[in-house]
């Protein structure tokens, strides 16, 4: 049995039946047939049905929001802008994904030698809570655009969402058999993955669960893209705008409730602004609202971390403890004195705590921001846009890195991570070829 509990009240949303594994194999059989079919449409068809999904969003928008914030508690405008999202990268997959997908000629001594992409089959997407949404529609939407088909296994508390999604597919004139979503439990992955109908795997969500993942996937020797963990640093130097900057780092570490991978996590601020930063992060986080975590073994586990790090020798300037009341909800709290060997600078904290790790200059802002297993976005606070920009591209460790801005993902460019943030992409160009067989084709005259 599946359910989703509103984790603002503790009471039950919904329950779902797990499917039995009849019906689990059944759908995995219908779903690759459907595929053999939908790898041969053109590229008009395709277009049509994402237009047609962007439409279908914008008419539910209220509606999934309401699901969202129910489900995990995402605030309806929160939820309102990740469904706004999702109709940008259906717009922006169906003016761009044929451009992006078209075959690519290399001139030889061949009469004609060109690389084609071609779509690999079923994608299975293991995917997180915290944007229910998103990160479907994020591997889904160009996957399909590609011709794969794909089979979604949702975080069981928002199964409600999952199917909303499917429905939403359906709703838009895409074939029955091309996306569905599975109403199993976590531990049947592996089995829906073992599934010679399977052709590869994306999967966002812990480090440890995307080892196991890619472990199996391996021996079965599947395509995998891994978006895993972060502990996103974020480095205010002496010349930063210090306002500005606490600004952005409140929001980035606020947005979701704190439970985002790319949120920032730890803020290594140089001694010259240190003070004036912390003062301007704790009066921003201390003014902001957000939602409650999605389930209270979550709101626990930060909690926990935080007790751990206090233990540990960092200071408290703000929040640190539980409310009273229902709901999973915790407060905006702010960490100092962070440092190596403490959970909140080495682990991800997947909530609204931002630790503030001291550092004396530059250089060691650059050695504290790499000194972390995780790789998946960073940021820097500076005034000489020229060094910020030399720092981002060639001294942080990470996937994506901004210079003056928080960390976001965009359909227009490439997302993912290194190190123990995972492998492969998403969105962009290279993403939409992540699923595809990029097939040499060598023509000689008869």
């Amino acid at each position: 049995m599946l359910q989703s509990i509103d984790p603002a009240t503790g009471e039950l949303v919904a329950s779902y039946d797990e499917m039995s594994d009849a019906e689990l194999a059944s759908t995995v059989d219908c779903v690759h047939a459907g595929w053999l079919r939908w790898r041969e449409t053109d590229f008009a068809e395709r277009t049509a049905r994402m237009v047609a999904l962007a439409d279908v969003l914008a008419a539910q928008r209220d509606e999934l929001s309401r699901l969202m914030a129910l489900e995990m508690g995402k605030p309806l405008p929160e939820g309102l802008a990740e469904v706004d999202k999702c109709i940008w990268l259906c717009r922006y997959t169906s003016e761009h994904g044929e451009r992006q997908l078209q075959s690519v000629s290399v001139e030889t001594e061949a009469y004609r030698s060109f690389v084609s992409h071609r779509p690999l089959g079923v994608v299975l997407a293991v995917m997180p809570w915290n944007f229910p949404l998103w990160q479907v529609y994020r591997f889904a939407v160009p996957a399909l655009m590609a011709g794969n088909a794909g089979l979604l296994k949702h975080a069981s508390n928002v199964t409600g969402c999952a199917l909303a999604i499917e429905q939403c597919f359906l709703e838009a004139g895409f074939p029955p058999d091309v996306f569905a979503a599975l109403r199993v439990a976590g531990e049947r992955v592996s089995v829906v993955l073992e599934h010679p109908g399977v052709a590869a795997l994306t999967f966002t969500g812990s480090t440890a669960a995307g080892r196991l993942l890619a472990e199996q996937s391996g021996r079965l020797l599947k395509k995998t893209v891994l978006e895993l963990g972060g502990s996103d640093p974020y480095l205010i130097l002496h010349d930063a705008d210090v306002p500005r900057a606490a600004q952005a780092c409140s929001a980035s570490r606020l947005i979701n409730a704190g439970q985002s991978c790319i949120a920032a996590k730890r803020f290594v601020v140089v001694d010259a602004v240190r003070e004036e930063f912390e003062q301007e992060l704790v009066a921003a986080m201390g003014s902001a609202s957000f939602g409650p975590l999605a389930r209270h073994d979550l709101r626990d586990e930060v909690h926990d971390q935080v007790g751990r790090s206090l233990a540990a020798g960092a200071r408290l300037l703000l929040g640190g403890e539980l409310p009273d009341g229902p709901g999973a909800f915790y407060p905006a709290t702010v960490l100092t004195d962070v440092s190596p060997g403490m959970p909140a600078c080495d682990e991800e904290l997947f909530g609204p705590v931002a630790a503030v790790l001291p550092v004396s200059d530059e250089e060691a802002a650059i050695a504290a921001a790499n000194a972390t297993p995780f790789g998946l976005g960073a940021a820097v606070f500076t005034s000489d846009i020229a060094r910020g920009e030399r720092i981002a591209e060639t001294r942080l460790d990470a996937g994506s890195c901004f210079v003056n801005a928080f960390v976001k993902s965009d359909p227009r460019l490439p997302f993912g991570g290194i190190k123990a943030s995972g492998y492969g992409r998403e969105l962009g160009e290279l993403g939409i070829k992540e699923f595809v067989n990029a097939k040499t084709v060598w023509v000689e005259p008869a």
